[in-house]
């Protein structure tokens, strides 16, 4: 799939811009804070439903400006499509002209894998940023996902309020049985869908990680979750009621689970050194894109902001083998050449993009 053309109206620091993309490689080059990786928010913003750098939605919106618009036209093998999104006080979105009910619509219809220069944090950073990099994927390729995913949040976040009820206002604490039996439902589903998609990483890592390192490291991924078997989990929850309920919060769930990354049977957030942990990063990215690949049959557009100056030459050259046949949009503060690969050159300065 690929993007042909994207408007975009008092969005950041945009007045009106239209930009006609190559199907192969767009990069965007320009100085510091001149609306480069404003380009990469909005295709996100398309994708996902909302923005990876901010969750105020006014924030999108042009200085002095009350409203914010981008519109998406898109190719995939099968169909065109066309996504409107205006930004106010809250966003309406439409599908080809047909205005969505719930975000879970949207989900699917682009398909984007992107990397930033905070992605190293996926590996060195707590589990909260390792969740979310499978929420993202799973949430591409199963829109239900999101869906179990929000009312698991909705009932935890229940039961920590019962929890505080029942410290401070001594309430019957048998009753937490209900939200247990919710979050047991819930968090079952959530964790057999990361299990599934690990599972579909487990098997592409392997290969990916041996061509870039030259056969020189052995990496392994793990998943750590306490939700697969219902009995187990419901014992959890019981066993740690009275923890709970003296701090306030549920400590056992899917909102706890973590995986984990080995090179050669160490932990590369422990032991791993700067460039190891930026080639399993890369390793773990392009196992993201073939696995969309593999569920949708075709690539999925390739965001990178201010990713490639985080590569070394033989990184990136390992890194562009491993993308061809995949739009990718790029954003650098330099211009840069791909070795045998045509690229569409524009030039970002203060909100306006010119094509070079």
């Amino acid at each position: 799939m690929w993007i042909e053309k994207i408007n975009i109206n008092n969005f950041r620091n945009y007045k009106n811009q239209e930009i006609n993309f190559s199907k192969k490689i767009n990069i965007f080059y320009g100085e510091n804070a001149q609306g480069k990786t404003n380009i990469i928010e909005a295709i996100y913003l398309c994708s996902m439903g909302k923005s990876f750098r901010t969750n105020k939605d006014l924030e999108l919106i042009k200085f002095k400006e009350n409203t914010a618009q981008i519109e998406i036209n898109f190719q995939k093998s099968d169909r065109e499509g066309n996504i409107k999104m205006n930004i106010s006080n809250n966003k309406n979105i439409l599908i080809n002209k047909i205005k969505i009910k719930k975000l879970s619509e949207l989900l699917g219809n682009i398909h984007i894998v992107i990397f930033t220069p905070e992605d190293i944090n996926i590996l060195k950073g707590g589990p909260q940023n390792r969740r979310k990099f499978l929420n993202i994927m799973i949430s591409q390729l199963r829109p239900n996902y999101m869906h179990i995913y929000n009312l698991y949040k909705k009932t935890l976040d229940e039961r920590n309020n019962y929890l505080k009820k029942i410290k401070l206002e001594n309430a019957n604490e048998e009753l937490l049985e209900i939200w247990d039996e919710q979050l047991i439902k819930y968090g079952k589903i959530i964790a057999d869908y990361r299990k599934e998609f690990i599972e579909k990483i487990k098997n592409k890592i392997k290969n990916i990680h041996n061509n870039i390192t030259g056969n020189k490291e052995d990496i392994k991924i793990e998943y750590i979750t306490d939700c697969l078997d219902e009995n187990k989990y419901r014992e959890f929850l019981k066993e740690r009621r009275k923890l709970d309920i003296i701090k306030g919060y549920t400590t056992r769930g899917v909102h706890r689970d973590d995986f984990q990354i080995f090179l050669n049977d160490l932990l590369v957030n422990i032991y791993g050194s700067q460039g190891q942990h930026r080639t399993a990063m890369l390793s773990l990215k392009i196992s993201e894109l073939q696995v969309i690949y593999e569920e949708i049959g075709e690539n999925p557009i390739l965001l990178l902001d201010d990713f490639m100056s985080e590569l070394d030459e033989k990184r990136r050259n390992n890194f562009i083998e491993n993308i061809k046949d995949t739009q990718v949009i790029i954003t650098c503060t330099d211009k840069i050449l791909l070795n045998d690969m045509d690229a569409k050159i524009f030039n970002v300065k203060n909100g306006e993009i010119f094509e070079d």
